[in-house]
């Protein structure tokens, strides 16, 4: 009987921009360990020319070094919008500072573009992140991360742990029994089935 061919997983490619050593290796690690490739860089010049030479499966870019007015914001934007059926690729998440209020937020949300407000909680993160690769199809079906309906998992977990959530909370912190990741899985699956019927919406938009 001949051996069915080996089938090589799609490399995810994520690039970062951000001038913050710190958060761009908090970055590095979570990504990291998801198996994906990362490359930082600091400049937006440095993002134009990552943007031209590779192929890239999603953007994460600090909004406040590039603004919403530059020709680096408006190419993204526009490569990031293109429908996978009409060969598109990319997608884009920004990374909007603490303490920047409505500056980013109302142009961002007003061009229903995906942003994440620092501090934010990792599977949170984790989850947009996600759901945007899926989209582009780099991944086939969402991580497991912990959403809303799990909230009294999430509760129970950290009364018994006495640990407390941060902007990189551990994983430790969401471990679940068998029958809580298979009741997952199930309600998983739904809600993938319901995605693919319907628009696209914007991830940025809490009421979305």
């Amino acid at each position: 009987m001949a051996t069915p061919p080996q089938v090589t997983p799609t490399q995810v490619n994520i690039l970062v921009l951000d001038e913050d050593n710190q958060n761009a290796a908090s970055l590095r690690q979570i990504l990291d360990s998801e198996g994906w490739r990362v490359r930082i860089v600091n400049e937006a010049k440095h993002l134009m020319v990552e943007l031209r030479s590779a192929d890239w499966s999603l953007v994460i870019a600090n909004v406040a070094l590039i603004g919403v007015e530059s020709a680096a914001f408006t190419i993204l934007r526009e490569l990031a919008s293109v429908p996978v059926a009409d060969g598109g690729r990319l997608r884009a998440l920004f990374l909007i500072p603490e303490m920047t209020g409505n500056q980013f937020v109302v142009p961002l949300e007003a061009a229903r573009l995906p942003y994440v407000v620092r501090p934010f909680h990792l599977h949170d993160f984790l989850e947009k992140v996600s759901d945007l690769l899926v989209e582009v199809k780099a991944i086939d079906a969402p991580l497991r991360q912990v959403r809303h309906e799990f909230g009294g998992l999430r509760k129970k977990k950290q009364q018994q742990t006495g640990r407390t959530t941060s902007m990189f909370a551990s994983r430790d912190s969401y471990s679940y029994t068998d029958e809580e990741l298979a009741e997952y899985e199930r309600q998983e699956a739904e809600a993938s089935k319901t995605r693919r019927n319907k628009p696209r919406t914007n991830l940025g938009d809490p009421g979305g």
